[in-house]
């Protein structure tokens, strides 16, 4: 389960991955925090401010995968992550000196979103250098099960510390947990990277990226099936919160339960996941048919303690889709292609949050969140068909066309003879 620990490298990414992450997950909860004070309680503003972090990632998105490609991946590291750093810090300090503005958040939130455009494709696309492809699979897994541990022990721990101290310290504490990132990717030994050559810059490379995936069916259909359940996964989060508050009748505290419940789901898909060798296109599609069944299910479920245990195998069920298709991608794609390649992936998979969340809430204003609930799983299996469809439309498109040439070749042979 933890055989990529045995690699130096990983283990120094990794290690600076959980403070990373529990010190995000700590600021993302302080933040919105922050904006509700500053806005005497606005859900507009947080709107805006989760917005405007995504933003920048659906608009230049492809252009930091391209960006991966181009520069040594763990240079680019080593100052996204800087300037990350320096942006929680002058957030810290506004706030702990009183002069904290709700424009300044916005500032912050798009600044941080245009920094992730490059950060996260080329974090993405540097761990296969770091453990070879045979070790893959189990990286992305760890991976995703540290990060769904910190989204379970970081807000935790921003409740208690924002009553202890208020919201600028955890932006300072995360400013200092970014020195963890930037310790390990400095201390790593260059010689036992697997980097390829940078791709040199040269125009049309962004097209060529999306005409590479195009051509390759074994990589769009992952890339559609996360796509579809983007849509419908970032959003659950959102179902989480009607079906709490206005199915069941619980409280604030309940309604943490069962987004933990959900957290709790995914990092044991997660750990499930690091014990697979090799990933499979059959278990991507099981992993989202049950997703999508999970969630019927939750959305039908009578009382509370049962819409409980439904997240739990709902969450195994996403986390397993993520890991398995960001490893057929990765492993897919060819090394001078991957930042590009994982560019996209990171573009569907944020894509989906700003088209999801609308839906869903609409529907439960229009039908109530059970009916909202049930739908976004049936459409998430549907998707789940319609990407197979496409998927094999265009293989056979792409098999006439190779073929094609031989075909003439053997007309023109027959009527020679």
């Amino acid at each position: 389960m933890f055989r990529s620990l045995r690699n130096h490298n990983y283990r120094l990414f990794a290690a600076g991955g959980v403070v990373s992450n529990i010190g995000t997950w700590m600021q993302r909860t302080a933040q919105d925090w922050l904006v509700l004070d500053l806005t005497h309680g606005s859900g507009s503003a947080l709107g805006v401010t989760v917005a405007l972090q995504f933003l920048p990632v659906m608009l230049f998105g492809l252009f930091g995968g391209m960006l991966a490609d181009r520069y040594p991946k763990r240079r680019v590291l080593v100052v996204a992550q800087s300037l990350m750093g320096l942006l929680a810090l002058t957030m810290g300090v506004l706030v702990t000196t009183g002069n904290a503005q709700v424009w300044h958040v916005y500032a912050m939130a798009f600044t941080s979103g245009l920094i992730s455009c490059v950060e996260v494709p080329t974090r993405q696309s540097f761990v296969v250098e770091m453990v070879g492809r045979r070790d893959l699979p189990n990286a992305i897994a760890l991976n995703s099960s540290t990060f769904n541990l910190a989204r379970v022990v970081g807000p935790a721990l921003a409740g208690v510390l924002i009553y202890w101290m208020g919201t600028g310290p955890i932006f300072l504490l995360n400013a200092a947990s970014f020195a963890a990132v930037i310790a390990g990717l400095v201390l790593m030994r260059a010689s036992e990277l697997r980097s390829p050559e940078p791709v040199p810059r040269a125009k049309g490379q962004l097209r060529e990226g999306l005409r590479y995936v195009g051509g390759r069916p074994d990589l769009m259909l992952p890339l559609l099936i996360v796509a579809f359940m983007a849509i419908f996964a970032q959003s659950f989060s959102t179902s989480i919160a009607l079906m709490a508050r206005q199915v069941y009748g619980a409280g604030a505290s309940s309604f943490g339960i069962a987004s933990s419940a959900f957290a709790v789901g995914a990092f044991g898909g997660a750990l499930l996941a690091a014990r697979r060798v090799k990933p499979s296109r059959r278990f991507l599609l099981a992993g989202a048919l049950c997703f999508g069944l999970f969630q019927v299910a939750a959305g039908l479920a009578p009382v509370y303690p049962a819409f409980l245990l439904l997240l739990v195998p709902a969450g195994m069920a996403m986390i397993t889709v993520n890991t398995t298709a960001n490893t057929i991608v990765q492993l897919g794609a060819s090394p001078a292609m991957r930042g590009r390649v994982m560019g996209i992936y990171v573009l569907v998979f944020t894509g989906g949050a700003p088209i999801g969340a609308p839906l869903v809430g609409w529907l439960s204003e229009l039908a109530g969140p059970r009916v909202a609930v049930v739908a976004a799983g049936t459409l998430s299996m549907a998707g789940v068909g319609l990407a197979v469809l496409v998927t094999r439309a265009v293989a056979a498109r792409i098999a006439a066309g190779a073929q094609s040439p031989r075909e003439q070749t053997l007309r023109g042979t027959a009527a020679a003879a």
